[in-house]
């Protein structure tokens, strides 16, 4: 990922079962997600976003993530560096 992209994260969020498509479509819906997931384990829902700043991040993660009605909680990782993208390896 180039430094002008800004920052990508992985969110790992817990919902409540009888929320999980609302969640899921209300994060879909959101410009900075990348990709949404339904998983099976401790988590629910897996996003990929992107963000253009650290600060941009945390407004998205509290003024949206947070406010969407079933989220219980998430768990954050910031991509460092992305040695493999889509099956290519990037050398970025």
């Amino acid at each position: 990922m180039s430094k002008k992209a800004g920052i990508r994260a992985i969110l790992h969020i817990f919902v409540e079962s009888s929320q999980l498509e609302n969640v899921s479509r209300e994060i879909t819906k959101l410009p900075e997600s990348l990709d949404v997931y339904e998983v099976t384990g401790e988590f629910d829902i897996v996003a990929i976003v992107t963000a253009n700043s650290i600060d941009h991040f945390r407004e998205f993660l509290k003024d949206k993530i947070l406010k969407i009605p079933g989220v219980k909680s998430t768990v954050t990782s910031i991509v460092l560096h992305t040695y493999k993208k889509d099956g290519v390896e990037t050398g970025e």
